[in-house]
């Protein structure tokens, strides 16, 4: 099994640490602040330290940070990084009044791009960032299947996010490799239409899915 670090202490590592936990793997959450998040926002079972020391530890890392924040936070991280695969499951966008996405931070690329550019020594692969937080471990709760994208260079990163994928309880036909890092940009956009959905739905949990 593999130790993964997930960085950031928020909602999306909570919904990751324990399917993975539950699966065999060992979890360390990396915090910036590790006594308050260990305090408040308690994970049992889940180690909770700080972003270098649980980078340092890991054999895989999960970047849950907010995306605004991220590419700096990763860069700084680096010689704790190198060889090893990072996931990238953040969105960085711009918010309007109301708190949804209104533009991309880096358009004309992504966010996965840049940490691949800032960090050359990991293996980047972008996934689940079409996917509500309250879903990324529950695919099977919506009436229709969800799809989950893989985007990364490394085909060997890519099939080992796979199998970590299928550890949250996503069916490997519900999994689509769109290839390189480059195919990113499109599912990073996806954040742009959700203000448009929860407008039209009300706030319900949704996924991006394609019929075919």
């Amino acid at each position: 099994m593999t130790t993964i670090a997930v960085l950031g202490s928020g909602s999306v590592a909570r919904a990751l640490a324990d399917p993975w936990s539950d699966a065999g793997h060992t979890i360390v959450v990396g915090s910036r602040d590790p006594g308050r998040t260990a305090a408040e926002r308690p994970l049992p079972g889940v180690h909770v330290t700080g972003l270098p020391d649980a980078a340092r530890a890991a054999d895989l890392v999960v970047n849950a940070l907010p995306g605004t924040a991220s590419l700096d936070v990763l860069t700084a991280l680096a010689p704790h990084l190198a060889g090893k695969v990072l996931v990238d499951v953040a969105n960085a966008v711009e918010t309007d009044a109301q708190g949804f996405a209104s533009a991309t931070l880096y358009p004309g690329g992504s966010l996965a791009e840049e940490i691949q550019r800032a960090v050359p020594a990991v293996h980047v692969v972008k996934t689940l960032n079409t996917v509500h937080v309250s879903l990324m471990a529950a695919p099977c709760t919506l009436t229709t299947p969800p799809s989950a994208f893989l985007s990364g260079d490394d085909p060997g990163a890519r099939r080992t996010v796979g199998a970590l994928l299928t550890d949250l309880g996503w069916p490997p036909e519900w999994i689509v490799d769109l290839g390189d890092l480059r195919t990113a940009r499109a599912p990073e956009a996806f954040p742009l239409l959700v203000g448009s959905l929860v407008r039209a739905w009300g706030p319900v949990p949704f996924a991006m899915s394609v019929a075919r």
